[in-house]
């Protein structure tokens, strides 16, 4: 785990990316944005600027679980798209960064709520993602271990050369 510095969370969507990020200490968090999915690489530019910004340490991507705990496909589609978004940003950014999954499930229901007593600017998806980190920072602080993954790339990706 990333003890200190900013961590940037991800509520990945079909449609949308709700963002969110800590404080350098790691106490609170925030909702930052909602992204509007365009394709691929304009995602991952605009995560990699986000990143930038904010000086993230890591990113925790959401991982839509189903209730009974279990891993569908649509946990399978983020595991991919991650992956994908971690190579990105190693090339966008110079280096690699962790990226870490987080159980998200009921981090919608528990924004609508948030947003039902104190209306946020930053929208639905942008609160999920907040919930997702502050539950991520809360169990992490308990010595929760890391149960759902990460993904560390190697800084330069491995080259590999003919058998002579």
């Amino acid at each position: 785990m990333e003890t200190s510095g900013k961590v940037l969370a991800l509520d990945v969507g079909l449609a949308r990316i709700g963002v969110a990020v800590c404080d350098g200490l790691q106490l609170t968090t925030r909702p930052v944005t909602v992204l509007r999915r365009h394709s691929r690489n304009a995602d991952f530019a605009e995560i990699a600027d986000l990143v930038r910004a904010h000086e993230a340490r890591c990113v925790v991507c959401g991982l839509p679980l189903n209730m009974d705990g279990s891993e569908g496909g649509q946990a399978q589609m983020v595991r991919k798209w991650a992956m994908r978004l971690a190579q990105a940003l190693r090339v966008l950014l110079g280096r690699p960064l962790p990226i870490i999954f987080w159980d998200e499930r009921l981090t919608t229901f528990a924004a609508c709520e948030i947003m039902a007593e104190t209306p946020q600017k930053a929208g639905e998806d942008a609160v999920a993602a907040a919930v997702l980190l502050q539950g991520y920072l809360d169990a992490q602080r308990c010595g929760e271990p890391l149960r759902y993954g990460r993904i560390d790339l190697p800084t330069k990706p491995a080259i590999v050369l003919p058998a002579e």
